[in-house]
């Protein structure tokens, strides 16, 4: 009876492992015997995942659908119905939760169960396998007490602990309202048990897991809970001790300050998400933050703890213009944290964000990750520049490759500087992927001295510097041979004089 069920999905990445799907498996009851994990990536291509799959003879087949995979697993449900037709295809995750009936991938398949699939998808299985078909398509999933849920961490083997990010969830929902996020819908965020859930901590612990990156929307939110979890890994901590959580910005009293202070370097990483610093924004996508406490609580983090700051804000939301995200970065930049994630506005399905769409010229992508390409504010040629700075912002400073020499690019203007630099270096290369890393520090060089107006000195003193900490070996690449023979129409011309670029119209 083994693989009469298979659970599947594309993973983005092979090092990411399937919380959802271990959901699944650990709540199948009679019919976790028959069941099975099968995880591939994006990167597969989807012919080769169908000829795995069927390679097990499944009767059913369960597939999670995000929108990093929907357009690889619409691709694969079209094969595996053209080439097993009598398998039974059932979807469920966000991405088909939502305005299900319009997606071509619903059509393909036999059922989609939307919301929380943990017991729906097993009471679906019996059903078919009891030869008791469904009157409905579309089935709602049923949301069950979370203390009714059978744990998934078992479900996580030795390898998946050895070689693979683990996720694990201390509770379920938000209960902020912040338009661009499924979370929106929640009614409240709903905790686990936990002394169970430092129980299910301590087994995967004494598994020898040390890497916990916690999927939780708002950490801290109860307090008292948040400290029992940072004490219990407190008793813990080893040099290999590694927790990732998600912290509300503008909620940090001094008890929880006092744990977090206790870790040493490279232990805690939090995301922090500020999305926007314009109130009239926040105030149009419901997100209620307080900026004065929010930027204090940062600069305390970033100060008097070693915790690692990945902060993220969201560009092309309604009533945003190209200033005031610059003016935002900039007030982010100053509280130094160590990286910012620039998102660009995606409309996912099943948000309110699509409320403000008429009102604001809100035109998104139809095709995944419905990226924003323009508003009423921001045009679509910048909103690809936008995309660029993003991107070498990355390869630039989030990657931490050039440490000493951020500072001389991005000066006492920094979002203004970048953005000149993005302008310059898209110019030269025409293109945001597959840059050399020999070359990225060819094409500092060149922004920096062409558009920058840094000294020649100094400038190279850092990237020298900088260079040498990637382990590259050979000849120092940024020469001055390079901006000769560069065609780039930015560069200076013979009088000294240069192109003048424009940040803001």
């Amino acid at each position: 009876m083994k693989n009469i069920i298979i659970i599947a999905t594309l993973n983005a990445r092979y090092t990411h492992a399937s919380l959802g799907l271990r959901y699944l498996f650990a709540n199948m009851g009679e019919w976790q015997d028959s069941t099975t994990i099968m995880e591939f990536t994006i990167a597969m291509r989807p012919l080769d995942v169908a000829e795995q799959l069927l390679s097990c003879q499944p009767r059913i087949i369960g597939l999670g659908v995000y929108i990093w995979n929907i357009t690889e697993t619409t691709a694969l449900v079209q094969l595996l119905k053209s080439l097993a037709p009598d398998v039974v295809i059932v979807l469920g995750g966000p991405e088909v939760s939502y305005e299900t009936s319009e997606q071509p991938i619903a059509q393909w398949a036999d059922y989609v169960i939307t919301g929380p699939g943990d017991v729906s998808f097993r009471h679906l299985c019996g059903q078919l396998l009891n030869g008791q078909k469904p009157v409905l398509k579309v089935i709602a999933g049923e949301q069950v007490p979370l203390a009714q849920l059978v744990s998934p961490y078992n479900a996580y083997t030795q390898d998946d602990l050895a070689n693979r990010s683990i996720y694990v969830e201390a509770s379920r929902g938000c209960p902020f309202k912040c338009e661009f996020c499924l979370s929106a819908l929640d009614k409240t965020a709903l905790p686990f048990e936990l002394s169970h859930f430092l129980a299910e901590m301590a087994q995967l612990w004494e598994r020898g897991l040390r890497q916990f990156r916690f999927v939780d929307r708002t950490f801290n939110l109860k307090i008292q809970t948040t400290i029992a979890i940072l004490d219990f890994f407190l008793e813990r901590l080893d040099a290999e001790t590694f927790l990732h959580f998600e912290l509300v910005p503008d909620h940090l009293p001094e008890t929880l300050k006092e744990r977090i202070a206790r870790f040493p370097a490279g232990a805690l990483q939090f995301e922090i998400g500020i999305q926007t610093f314009n109130p009239a924004v926040q105030a149009l996508i419901s997100r209620k933050q307080d900026n004065a406490k929010a930027a204090d609580n940062i600069r305390w983090l970033r100060e008097h703890s070693q915790a690692h700051l990945h902060t993220d804000l969201i560009f092309g939301l309604p009533g945003e213009d190209l200033q005031s995200f610059g003016e935002g970065f900039d007030r982010l930049m100053a509280l130094n944290p160590h990286e910012i994630q620039l998102g660009i506005l995606k409309r996912l399905r099943g948000t309110p964000i699509i409320r403000h769409t008429e009102a604001f010229g809100m035109v998104y992508n139809p095709q995944p990750p419905y990226n924003i390409l323009r508003t009423d504010r921001v045009d679509f040629d910048t909103m690809q520049h936008m995309n660029r700075f993003a991107r070498y912002w990355d390869l630039i400073a989030n990657s931490g490759r050039f440490a000493h020499t951020l500072p001389l690019l991005l000066g006492d203007a920094p979002f203004a500087r970048f953005w000149t630099l993005t302008q310059w270096v898209y110019a030269e290369v025409q293109q945001t992927h597959q840059i050399a890393l020999s070359r990225l520090f060819v094409l500092v060089h060149g922004a920096g001295q062409a558009v920058l107006a840094i000294e020649r000195t100094a400038l190279e003193e850092a990237l020298l510097q900088d260079y040498a900490l990637t382990g590259q070996k050979g000849q120092v690449p940024f020469l001055t041979e390079a901006l000769k023979n560069s065609r780039n129409p930015y560069l200076p011309t013979k009088s000294g004089n240069q192109r003048q670029l424009r940040f803001l119209n």
